[in-house]
């Protein structure tokens, strides 16, 4: 009987290897029908959901959810991809200067949050942000990228999730006109939406 449970430990990852390796993470940066579709790009990724966190109110909704931010649920392989590598691209498709908001999307909703489940992943965002700072050439303190311990995920509509394949027009119109890749472009110039090393 003691052999029992690694037995079926075992035949779980056996017969679905990728649920042996996946880690999650919450990540805010603005809209996130735009984080989502950015970060699903990257090899490695399981998935990425859209939805809320940060705050206390329960099952918020996209009509109300004060106190929390747009976020992302990101579900990865890490056996496939860093938990830096990750990072790197999260702050390629955001604007780390800016903790209004992010780019036409302003107030507390679409504050840049890195919300970390412990001590490792802390490590690796604060990483982040120094590597950041340095690629930007701005002091450390001019990173807006608040670091918040990880808390409830709550799934947003179904209308919400994958939107930028299943509304591929209204998609591309928003964030050409939310100027989202023209900032991203003056800001991070070649290395802006990429996994590109950091450069000092």
């Amino acid at each position: 009987m003691k052999y029992f449970l690694p037995l079926i430990i075992a035949l779980s990852m056996f017969i679905n290897p990728v649920n042996a390796f996946a880690e999650e993470l919450i990540l805010a940066g603005g809209c996130f029908w735009c984080l989502e579709h950015d970060l699903e790009s990257l090899k490695g990724i399981n998935f990425v959901q859209s939805g809320y966190s940060g705050g206390d109110l329960q099952n918020p909704t996209y009509e109300n959810h004060e106190g929390h931010q747009e976020v992302v649920l990101v579900d990865y392989d890490s056996q496939l991809v860093t938990l830096p590598e990750i990072l790197r691209l999260y702050f390629r498709n955001i604007d780390p200067l800016d903790g209004k908001g992010q780019f036409c999307d302003r107030g507390d909703s679409y504050r840049p949050v890195i919300f970390f489940k412990d001590e490792t992943e802390e490590s690796d965002a604060k990483n982040a942000i120094l590597s950041a700072s340095n690629e930007l050439r701005v002091p450390l303190e001019k990173i807006s990228v608040e670091l918040k311990s990880k808390g409830k995920f709550w799934l947003a509509e179904e209308y919400h999730q994958d939107f930028a394949e299943r509304n591929e027009l209204k998609y591309k119109f928003y964030r050409f006109s939310c100027g989202r890749d023209q900032r991203l472009d003056k800001l991070w110039g070649d290395n802006a939406r990429s996994i590109n090393l950091w450069t000092e």
